[in-house]
């Protein structure tokens, strides 16, 4: 089974926006625009059965349509930077439905995740890059600014074994709607 997470997809206009920031980071491996995401839950290389209990319960949410907006840059991982990205003005909408995903993942069997939820949408892998064009990077895009971009959806991503950085494939997608607009087209949830 291919690794998995669950994810918000990052709209073409917005991910053309990020590709601008692209450069200035000796030895940096830039993700492609149509890998941009919000990693909502990591989930692994995991076996069918629990695959298909995850989708199963996924299907069930009920969230409505928000807004999010991305601002500023920052990079991971201290004095050895391993990854710039795009910051994402944090909701409560979003940390709701990451929240979500989190709990089906804990009733699949998934033991909890144990990093704090820092949305963000990775820009490159740097590992190798050295600190200081990593922090003149984040200097020179410290007032990046993007959207606001309507979320409408989020997806089921696949992974294949690689050095990170996609290509990521959509294996499903739900679109996100409010508890009132499943109740009156008859559908139900949990």
């Amino acid at each position: 089974m291919p690794r998995l997470f669950t994810g918000l997809e990052i709209p073409e206009r917005i991910a053309r926006e990020l590709q601008m920031l692209k450069g200035g980071i000796p030895g940096a491996r830039w993700i492609e625009p149509e890998d941009y995401h919000i990693t909502l839950r990591f989930i692994g290389d995991i076996d069918e059965a629990t695959a298909a209990e995850i989708d199963s319960l996924l299907a069930d949410v009920w969230h409505p349509p928000f807004s999010l907006k991305l601002a500023g840059v920052d990079f991971f991982g201290g004095a050895r930077p391993h990854s710039v990205h795009a910051k994402v003005v944090p909701t409560h909408e979003l940390n709701a439905l990451q929240q979500m995903h989190e709990r089906i993942c804990q009733l699949a069997g998934l033991r909890p995740e144990t990093r704090r939820f820092m949305p963000h949408v990775t820009l490159a892998r740097c590992r190798g890059a050295p600190l200081a064009a990593v922090r003149q990077f984040v200097s020179d895009h410290g007032l990046f600014s993007a959207g606001p971009f309507e979320v409408k959806r989020f997806v089921l991503y696949s992974a294949r074994p690689s050095r990170g950085g996609g290509p990521y494939v959509v294996e499903r997608a739900y679109d996100l709607v409010a508890p009132s607009d499943k109740t009156e087209t008859g559908e139900e949830g949990a």
